[in-house]
């Protein structure tokens, strides 16, 4: 019941009924502003950069190591309360170990448990490790809703304000308390931030103004609380320098694809090297699963 609750499909701001948009995908995150988007247009370049994940890449696998899913509690200073945060540590973490850590951000309608719920990050790690294709890494999974109560309810549009105040948080509040429980590696080269829908926003609103904590940054879908192209970058030789890598992606069937099409041009006009994926999906879990499969094979190399 939490996860249908939370589904409306994001095309519904292009004019398309919310009953009609169930019934087509009924585990869409909802869009992160009410706002009217234009209709979906595909230029040359909105095609493929990677294939779809394999079948079977988010199930849990036997015969090979599995890490750790845990939820943990923190003292957020920024709220002026106890938050939680989902964490995943590799297959044979150790603390003689120090690993790299993935801040992954869900979306408007969603919480801590989003991506576990939607994409199975945990599986999709353990069995890349698995076959050496990935990291080990740690990957963190915060509330991106920086208030009190920090629930999925009610009007979500009205929370707007507290995915902003996230970015205090997750620099002052989560990074800290997740580099003083777990064996990391605290440099910007270790640490990476990816997201969905706001969470997308959120990484290219954050990630690209710290780029001295952040040299990995994977946009999944991202929503209309995603800033202007050139306020996101304004120096792109700056940008170019500092990036390990920008990954970008949306659906040709997400109504706001015109978001990530913004930027992408920006960003090519510019010479600032990124990979720009538009699959087959929708605004749903199997683009975000598919490009979380693609993206954590390439960070931290």
């Amino acid at each position: 019941m939490r996860l249908l609750s939370s589904c409306l499909s994001v095309l519904a701001l292009a004019s398309l009924s919310t009953a009609t948009l169930r019934a087509q995908n009924p585990v869409a995150e909802p869009a992160a502003a009410p706002r009217r988007m234009p209709p979906i247009t595909l230029g040359p370049d909105d095609v493929r950069a990677v294939p779809d994940a394999p079948a079977g890449y988010k199930a849990k696998r036997d015969g090979i190591p599995h890490g750790k899913l845990e939820m943990i509690e923190y003292d957020s200073k920024t709220v002026g309360t106890r938050r939680k945060m989902n964490v995943y540590t590799p297959p044979g973490y150790s603390t003689s170990t120090k690993y790299p850590v993935l801040y992954l951000l869900h979306g408007i309608g969603g919480d801590e448990t989003e991506w576990q719920r939607f994409t199975q990050p945990e599986n999709i790690l353990d069995n890349l490790i698995a076959d050496g294709k990935a990291v080990p890494m740690i990957i963190v999974m915060p509330n991106g809703r920086a208030q009190k109560d920090d629930h999925p309810t009610g009007n979500m549009f009205a929370h707007a304000k507290a995915f902003e105040t996230f970015e205090g948080d997750l620099l002052n509040d989560v990074i800290p308390t997740i580099e003083s429980r777990y064996s990391t590696l605290t440099d910007r080269e270790h640490r990476a931030l990816a997201g969905l829908s706001m969470g997308g926003g959120q990484t290219l609103n954050f990630g690209l103004a710290h780029l001295d904590r952040f040299a990995w940054l994977g946009a999944f879908s991202s929503a209309p609380n995603t800033k202007a192209p050139a306020v996101l970058v304004p120096d792109p030789a700056a940008t170019k320098r500092q990036l390990k890598l920008l990954w970008l992606s949306c659906g040709n069937r997400d109504g706001l694809i015109s978001i990530s099409q913004g930027l992408h041009r920006y960003l090519k006009e510019h010479d600032v090297p990124h990979v720009w994926n538009v699959d087959d999906q929708a605004h749903d879990p199997v683009t975000w699963g598919s490009n979380l499969y693609h993206f954590s094979q390439r960070v931290f190399r």
